[in-house]
């Protein structure tokens, strides 16, 4: 789960935001830590926002991923049970890439993770879910059964170039 980076205040739309330099560097130091963990997507799921779909360019780029995103109109403005239902059709995808917005990634973050993994990182996820933040939860169960506390958070990043 990976909230878009920092983003210009205000546009024509909101949907329309367009990543600032500042939110630029941020991805891309978020793609850095990915690529550091040796973590790559096999599959990503972004929402059509823009500020979105400029974040996914600049981690996969810094990451090294060469997956084709799908770009999800309804991450925009999705729900918890909105996402958890998208991933259960995924199939054969082992690590999925998922960036959209809060409070849906924080929240889907938390409602995934057991509680049995990373101690500091779950600290960190109780305070906040900046831009350009990462969680990265092991599921090990079929994405058809994703289901709340299915997923071991292993890792938080906030990136910051």
């Amino acid at each position: 789960m990976i909230r878009h980076a920092k983003t210009e205040p205000a546009a024509s739309t909101d949907f329309v935001r367009e990543l600032t330099a500042r939110g630029r560097r941020d991805a891309r130091a978020t793609g850095n830590w990915l690529a550091e963990r040796g973590l790559a997507a096999d599959a990503a799921l972004v929402s059509a926002a823009r500020r979105a779909r400029q974040t996914w360019v600049r981690i996969a780029d810094a990451a090294g991923w060469d997956v084709e995103p799908a770009i999800e109109p309804a991450l925009y403005s999705a729900e918890v049970e909105d996402v958890i239902g998208r991933l259960r059709l995924l199939e054969g995808e082992d690590t999925v890439a998922v960036i959209g917005h809060n409070p849906t990634m924080h929240a889907l973050a938390a409602t995934l993770d057991d509680g049995a993994g990373d101690t500091e990182a779950a600290t960190r996820l109780r305070e906040g879910y900046p831009t350009s933040t990462a969680a990265v939860l092991d599921v090990p169960v079929a994405w058809a059964d994703l289901a709340p506390g299915a997923g071991t958070l292993r890792a938080l990043h906030t990136g910051r170039g």
